[in-house]
């Protein structure tokens, strides 16, 4: 579907600027939760039904592709490079992992696992380098790693403590967001990721830290990190999603200033969320079933800006616009002129 539905659904001032948010398509029978912004024109979106997304033209239009041979399959996340090339993730049954070169047209399996138990969650990349983790296998996380744009892969065999995952641990596939490739000072990390479920738990290299969110059930815990620009602050969004309009102990603000310290908002986030994305070093979207908050000091005050459900929301990569992703195909922009 390429009818665009443009609608101003709400708009207020922050920091002294207007914000507008802009639903641009809805309709696609796909829950999408993959989404990669290469620039304000350049968008991809992945999901259910074997279904990706793309617009070349910053969301004005959209084609829709459903990947020959893996019409059934939920492809829960994606990763572009350009308007040619990008990757796309296949959760289970078994786990796979697509490469487009020509825009979409043809597809290359460039990993598979079979292994029963096999669930793949998020990935994401910096550069040339990029991560997947998945769901426990043997109650170990399952990670694999590439150096060349996810031609190949390799699944990492080192054994620590915090490989090993804690009764009723996991990891949410809601959004692609749980894992960040970003190497923090002082440390011997690559990449940072959060756990669900049970428990929630933050981990930097060979360090596993309890995180202080709700918790207790299978549908509780983290969904999303995000690191700032400058690396020092970061912000985990989660919650319960059976119970999504429920504020308590859904944000966790990260201070790495000085080891890695866990603080709390004092205006809370509005309920549930599954994404969040850092805008600028100090702005902060993010996004779930419960709707849009933003946040103009590092996520420490929260505004609700939209009541629409989202799954996942993304920042360009090299400009400034904002674009979501959720059910039935839905994807929206947030423009923040400066």
């Amino acid at each position: 579907m390429k009818t665009i539905l443009t609608c101003i659904l709400s708009a207020c001032i922050l920091t002294g600027y207007s914000q507008r948010f802009e639903l641009l398509h809805e309709g696609t029978k796909s829950s999408l939760r993959g989404l990669s912004v290469v620039s304000d024109d350049v968008i991809w979106c992945s999901g259910s039904n074997g279904m990706v997304g793309k617009s070349v033209d910053g969301g004005l239009s959209f084609r829709w592709i459903q990947v020959k041979g893996y019409e059934k399959r939920d492809f829960r996340d994606v990763e572009a490079f350009d308007s040619s090339t990008s990757i796309i993730m296949a959760v289970a049954e078994p786990a796979i992992i697509l490469k487009t070169f020509d825009g979409g047209f043809s597809w290359r399996k460039v990993f598979e696992d079979t292994t029963t138990g096999m669930f793949l969650d998020a990935m994401d990349f910096d550069g040339k380098n990029g991560v997947v983790v998945g769901d426990p296998i043997q109650d170990k996380v399952f990670l694999a790693e590439t150096s060349d744009f996810g031609d190949t892969w390799q699944v990492v065999k080192k054994t620590t403590n915090c490989t090993s995952m804690l009764q009723g641990e996991a990891f949410f596939a809601s959004s692609g967001s749980n894992i960040i490739m970003k190497k923090l000072k002082h440390t011997n990390n690559k990449f940072v990721y959060v756990s669900g479920g049970i428990l929630s738990r933050l981990f930097i290299g060979d360090i596993c830290l309890p995180l202080p969110l709700q918790s207790g059930k299978n549908s509780t815990g983290a969904n999303a990190i995000d690191i700032s620009p400058s690396g020092k602050t970061g912000i985990i969004v989660g919650g319960d999603f059976s119970n999504d309009k429920f504020k308590d102990s859904s944000c966790v603000l990260i201070s790495f200033e000085q080891g890695t310290q866990f603080s709390f908002p004092s205006t809370p986030l509005h309920g549930y969320k599954s994404s969040v994305s850092f805008v600028s070093e100090n702005e902060v979207v993010s996004c779930g079933t419960s709707g849009v908050d933003f946040s103009n000091d590092q996520g420490l005050t929260w505004e609700n800006i939209s009541n629409l459900s989202f799954h996942v929301v993304k920042k360009s990569k090299i400009g400034k616009s904002i674009f979501f992703a959720g059910a039935n195909g839905k994807l929206g922009r947030l423009r923040t002129p400066r």
